[in-house]
């Protein structure tokens, strides 16, 4: 090999860059000694741009497109050099890629649940996943904050950043609003554009846009959930009456599929159902009334009667046995 092919190995004559793979943001192109020949070509892809930097100092932004390197393409960088004149011999300089196409499918969710004031549950906690999109929007601004003189910056290095950047937003949100938990549920959509909202001027400061943030499911933990569905379940069924009615119809197949229990058993635990039913609907009537002498007829009927231990028929109170089944009473 002569010397004057070991010296043009030394010059670059074209600058471009090709992902190898997923997850790469920032690309700094290997120059070691080498210098850029004048009128050498970059080659910017799309989804790419390219940043050249001089002396620690950002200089001139390339877009998708083939330049020819001179100094009318250079012309920032021309002038942190001071030529007076167009150069004609190579020159040194980092240059760097970065990825500017969407990061899609990205995680974010609350590692522990989000402690918010309810209007209807009081304090409650919260959790909440799903996905959000992004992209480098501004390669200058993000070399300066993020990247830096690293040969290689990725996804994962960014990460954690921005998925503590939406959790810390998401808290605001949720404390600053004065909507309730089942109406937030029930309109993830206008939340997750809120929340979006709050993000977007955080990202831009790291050299970033916000392209999509998605909510995809909002819920309590699992004991306030149990406590929510035992609520759901009262207002569906509506009055004690209605419940009473429900809790013992609920009852009447597990009793049947008892096998082992006799037909005494299950009449007394229907009746004692009903007992319990009748009397707490007596006390709610009695506490309903203005007076106490409205409430004693109640009181004095509860008195007189009481339920058969078999069959569940109401039968006075001093009967030994019951005058519909015959069972003994007690």
């Amino acid at each position: 090999m002569s010397l004057r092919d070991f010296l043009s190995k030394q010059f670059i004559d074209v600058i471009e860059w090709v992902e190898p793979e997923d997850g790469i943001l920032a690309y700094r192109y290997p120059m070691q000694d080498r210098e850029i020949q004048n009128g050498g070509k970059l080659t910017v892809r799309d989804s790419q741009m390219a940043v050249f930097v001089n002396e620690g100092r950002v200089a001139d932004v390339f877009g998708p497109g083939l330049y020819t390197l001179n100094t009318r393409t250079l012309p920032i960088l021309t002038y942190l050099m001071n030529w007076d004149k167009a150069f004609q011999s190579p020159f040194k300089s980092d240059v760097y890629f970065f990825s500017t196409r969407l990061q899609t499918n990205q995680r974010w969710g609350t590692p522990n649940p989000i402690t918010i004031r309810d209007k209807e549950f009081g304090a409650v906690r919260v959790r909440a996943f799903g996905i959000y999109t992004w992209h480098i929007a501004d390669p200058k601004v993000f070399y300066t904050k993020v990247s830096g003189t690293r040969d290689v910056y990725t996804v994962p290095d960014l990460e954690g950043q921005l998925r503590n950047t939406i959790i810390g937003r998401m808290t605001d949100t949720f404390a600053n609003s004065q909507v309730p938990f089942l109406d937030m549920a029930a309109n993830q959509v206008a939340l997750a554009d809120k929340i979006a909202g709050q993000l977007k001027q955080g990202f831009a400061d790291l050299g970033v846009a916000l392209d999509g943030f998605v909510v995809e499911n909002l819920s309590l933990p699992d004991e306030l959930q149990k406590v929510l569905d035992q609520r759901i379940s009262m207002n569906m069924v509506g009055d004690m009456g209605r419940y009473t009615q429900f809790e013992v119809a609920q009852s009447i197949p597990i009793a049947a599929a008892n096998e082992g229990a006799g037909t005494a058993s299950i009449g007394a635990g229907l009746g004692a159902g009903v007992a319990m039913g009748q009397a707490m609907m007596d006390a709610l009537k009695g506490a309903g009334t203005s007076g106490g002498a409205s409430a004693a007829p109640s009181a004095s009927a509860a008195a007189e009667t009481k339920f058969c231990l078999n069959c569940g028929k109401s039968i006075p109170k001093v009967s030994k046995f019951c005058p519909e089944c015959g069972h003994a009473q007690q």
